[in-house]
């Protein structure tokens, strides 16, 4: 998450103070990542280092404010214009738990993956419940407006999030189901079991149990009715 990003969009529409700045942003992204006012005010001051912003006055109650440049406004564009890198994911807790289960002493990563898909599906039905409301604020033209619109979109990035995470999920617990079985049929396989039909053609060991049609190597007692190779006595 871009803060120094978003307080210069805020800044974009006026000049502000370190703790109304924390307000509109929780506002408009519904405290979704709640900021502390000694974050804010770091990112000011490195922003005001850098030229984005700059100090400008005080209000009636004696509120720093601070307000875009020029140099902010070309970074905040440019922001806008770039696309998130998407190479270079941000760590996710849960899959590094999940790679961390697999072979842990212990540790029955179906267990992990069921109880994790028990409070990813709450999630998903609580930001359900408050996309509910917001829509009811949107559409009723409160005096919310741009801040409602804002909320919205956020929350239905989570569900459509939490929807995919629990999709994940379901996928990866059939594909340990799946290596789970296969691995079980490996050790139980043998190369050839004993009295199984053989391929016609196929030569077979002296004393083996042969289907008709079968050839087998000289010498070795055949079944009546079995195919031997030429030369080959039978009993």
């Amino acid at each position: 998450m871009s803060i120094r990003h978003g307080l210069l969009a805020l800044l974009e529409r006026g000049p502000r103070y370190g703790s109304q700045l924390r307000t509109e942003f929780e506002s408009r992204t519904g405290s979704t990542w709640p900021l502390n006012v000694g974050q804010v005010y770091t990112t000011l001051n490195r922003l005001e280092r850098d030229g984005m912003v700059a100090q400008g006055g005080e209000d009636e109650a004696g509120h720093t404010l601070y307000a875009i440049t020029d140099s902010g406004r070309a970074e905040l564009r440019t922001w806008f214009e770039k696309p998130v890198d998407r190479t270079s994911p941000a760590r996710d807790e849960l899959a590094i738990k999940l790679a961390m289960a697999v072979g842990a002493p212990g540790v029955d990563i179906r267990d992990v993956i069921q109880s994790q898909r028990r409070h990813t599906v709450k999630a998903m039905q609580d930001y359900t419940r408050l996309k509910a409301q917001a829509l009811v604020a949107v559409e009723g033209g409160g005096a919310g407006g741009r801040d409602d619109v804002a909320w919205l979109l956020v929350l239905e990035q989570l569900i459509f999030q939490t929807e995919a995470e629990a999709r994940w999920l379901d996928h990866c617990e059939s594909r340990l189901i799946r290596l789970s079985a296969s691995a079980a049929a490996g050790t139980t396989a043998t190369p050839t079991d004993r009295g199984t039909p053989t391929a016609p053609g196929t030569l077979t060991a002296p004393g083996t149990p042969t289907a008709p049609g079968t050839l087998t190597a000289p010498g070795t007692p055949t079944a009546p009715g079995t195919l031997t190779a030429p030369g080959t006595s039978s009993s």
